[in-house]
């Protein structure tokens, strides 16, 4: 009886994240360890200050987000992204200040 009660939360909850979301929980996981990835590699880029950069991603197509101080920093940002493992496509959404 326990066991039954354990599967159908689970199964519940399965089903209201594909509900909420429009993705499974595969594709929701798979999102979001790309997220975490691309912000690893902005983080970790030592050449640019890309610490301010918001990351979403859906269905592997990954949104950049905020504002950016020159040019050269919008397109290392969306060019550290591309080179994430997985990414299928880059929306560029980078705002340069204007300081």
């Amino acid at each position: 009886m326990i066991k039954k009660a354990i599967m159908g939360l689970m199964f519940l909850t399965l089903v209201g994240c594909q509900a909420m979301t429009g993705q499974t929980m595969g594709e929701n996981i798979d999102d979001a360890s790309l997220t975490a990835s691309v912000k690893t590699s902005l983080v970790g880029d030592k050449a640019a200050n890309l610490t301010r950069i918001e990351v979403d991603t859906t269905n592997g197509v990954v949104s950049l987000n905020g504002v950016v101080d020159s040019a050269q920093q919008k397109s290392r940002a969306e060019e550290l992204t591309r080179r994430v493992n997985g990414v299928k496509g880059v929306k560029n959404n980078l705002q340069i200040s204007s300081r």
